[in-house]
């Protein structure tokens, strides 16, 4: 088996429903993964949009993530620090700190991949960390990726 994240919210390169954008309660979905490599020691998660006006747009950054965890609960706390599952979040795109539903402008479909990434070390990085700051710590320490996609459009 391969690394693999899913979501009970939306079916791979579906329609994200509303209660999860900006247009409803913009909560954010479960996602649960399966078969990680054996050696990973925690997990960072980014969600993005690549299709964004003003290039790809970050919606979601989340790490620190133990490396027996194996689910993240829909509408997690926007809490720098989260106590189940223990993690960290950083600043999204919008200036806050945890998941920033999609909101795209009108007319035009996007894409939303969350990425979850199996690191071999456990990152040391202070909680509200930029986007740019975890894929740092993150360099040379990925062993593995899964990815699912959903589209929205207003």
């Amino acid at each position: 088996m391969a690394f693999n994240i899913t979501t009970k919210a939306f079916k791979p390169a579906d329609s994200i429903p509303k209660k999860y954008t900006c247009d409803g309660a913009n909560i954010s979905p479960d996602l649960k993964w399966s078969d990680p490599p054996k050696n990973a020691k925690s997990f960072a998660l980014i969600c993005d949009d690549p299709d964004a006006p003003v290039g790809t747009f970050t919606h979601w950054i989340l790490y620190g993530l133990w490396h027996d965890a194996s689910e993240l609960p829909e509408g997690m706390k926007k809490d720098p620090e989260v106590a189940y599952p223990k993690c960290k979040q950083g600043k999204n795109d919008f200036g806050g700190i945890g998941y920033g539903g999609p909101c795209p402008p009108g007319g035009s479909r996007h894409r939303y991949y969350f990425k979850l990434y199996a690191l071999d070390a456990e990152l040391t990085l202070q909680a509200g960390a930029t986007r740019t700051q975890l894929e740092r710590a993150m360099h040379g320490h990925v062993l593995a990726q899964a990815e699912v996609m959903g589209t929205y459009q207003r």
